[in-house]
């Protein structure tokens, strides 16, 4: 069943047991020096904000940075107040977060100077040393996964016993899995319901790292999923005061790329035009999944592809590379899965198979999965079932035409037959003239 890039699946069912330490959470911001960086990045970003923003009130500069008022915001703002780069006008409430300010013509011309370095003037970001330490903090510790947390994850698909019993262990190992064999069988289903079982447990990110003054962006609402904030959420168990804002609360993260992964895509991708840099796949998947569908079918040499991760797969470190040619190590604590349709002898030799110490084969169902599998559907969707109307369908299209079974056709030859059924404005049923319909609607003859 292939899929393209999504969100990912909602959590469901038990977890297996984590690490009885309580969960990290970003320590709160007192200071400009516990943002880890120096007043002069924040005076940039600050006066890009206002740049952009116009007339402001010190809170609403805050909460575009990112960053509590007192103590952060309320510093820098005064130190463009003392170079005149901004004024006060007014007053919009009560409270020193309340005064209104503007850009000055001066201010204007140190912004276009900051512009010129980068575009970026969306959150505060928060230092390299900091986004490091939050990953290995957060790092899912090796988690053992018994036969009823599988169940629970993989319930509604029919799997045998054989499968059931290799899926656990490749789990269990925390290291890459290769998972291969014909199209249809669901091994993009498989893995994902994995991820979402072993990683269901929510972690933070940040908005953006910081590395000497290049803004790397890592949260996006394409490949992070947000939590609600829980009511006091926002503030320490331990003091009350409120965390620091630059990160936000996200279910573990499993990404799925297809075809159009390439290789520029696993390094930091610079936007030229807004100068920043874009973080990679794998950045964005720490502490979570790493999905490669249709492995084989990239832009790139499947071998180039898998020489990539030979270092980080080993070492759990990637290095990543600034335009300026400098190189960053990057936590790669990653849970990799590779899922192909192809044979593995047409992708990759013994030497990288060797480095995957887990490779599941998901094959064509036997024909009391297929029963089982199709039963499930029908009573999903409220079509009767009947086995003598699948004794037909597998006589007339399967036996007689030597075709194989793939574990998606019944869900797709039941939808085929509901599209029919709604159109003659009649019940839907097993009969022989609808599943004749539905089966040559459905699968193409490959030879004229």
């Amino acid at each position: 069943m292939t899929e393209r890039l999504v969100r990912p699946l909602a959590r469901s069912g038990p977890l297996p047991p984590r690490p009885s330490n309580g969960p990290w959470a970003p320590p709160p911001i007192r200071s400009v020096a516990d943002t880890g960086l120096n007043i002069g990045l924040l005076s940039d970003l600050a006066i890009k904000v206002m740049y952009f923003g116009g007339y402001l009130l010190g809170n609403q500069v805050a909460e575009h940075m990112c960053l509590p008022y007192t103590g952060v915001v309320d510093q820098v703002l005064e130190g463009l107040k003392r170079e005149k780069l901004v004024e006060v006008r007014g007053a919009g409430g009560v409270g020193a977060g309340a005064f209104e300010y503007v850009i000055t013509l001066k201010g204007v011309e140190k912004a276009h100077e900051a512009l010129a370095r980068s575009q970026y003037a969306g959150p505060c970001p928060v230092t390299l040393n900091q986004y490091v330490n939050a990953v290995k903090v957060q790092t899912t510790a090796r988690m053992t996964v018994h036969r009823e947390h599988l169940e629970s994850a993989l319930r509604g698909l029919t799997l045998s016993e054989e499968m059931f019993g290799r899926v656990g262990p490749a789990v269990n190992s925390g290291k890459a899995i290769f998972m291969y064999g014909p199209p249809g069988n669901g091994k993009t289903t498989i893995a994902r319901a994995v991820g979402n079982m072993i990683l269901g447990s929510p972690m933070w990110v940040p908005y953006s790292v910081d590395v000497d003054g290049q803004t790397i962006r890592v949260f996006d609402n394409i490949n992070h999923e947000l939590l609600p904030e829980e009511e006091g959420a926002q503030r320490t168990v331990a003091t009350g005061e409120r965390r620091d804002p630059r990160w936000v609360r996200i279910h573990r993260p499993v990404i799925m790329v297809g075809g159009e992964l390439n290789m520029a895509s696993l390094d930091l991708v610079y936007d030229p035009i807004n100068k920043y840099y874009e973080a990679p796949y794998q950045m964005k998947a720490n502490g979570g999944m790493f999905l490669i569908d249709d492995f084989g079918r990239q832009q790139v040499r499947p071998r180039d592809l898998l020489n990539r991760w030979i270092v980080p797969l080993e070492s759990r470190i990637d290095f990543l590379t600034l335009s300026t040619g400098r190189k960053i190590e990057i936590p790669f604590n990653v849970l990799i899965v590779f899922s192909t349709n192809m044979p593995p002898a047409d992708l990759v030799d013994e030497a990288f198979l060797r480095r995957i110490p887990h490779k599941i084969e998901v094959g064509d169902p036997t024909y009391e999965q297929f029963r089982e599998i199709f039963k499930k559907v029908c009573e999903s969707k409220r079509v009767p079932y009947d086995d003598k109307g699948l004794a037909y369908l597998l006589q007339e299209w399967y036996l007689k035409s030597d075709r194989n079974l793939r574990a998606v056709h019944p869900r797709d030859i039941v939808e085929q037959l509901l599209d029919i059924s709604r159109y003659l404005n009649q019940p839907p049923a097993l009969t022989k003239e609808l599943l004749d319909r539905a089966a040559s609607a459905y699968f193409v003859d490959l030879e004229y």
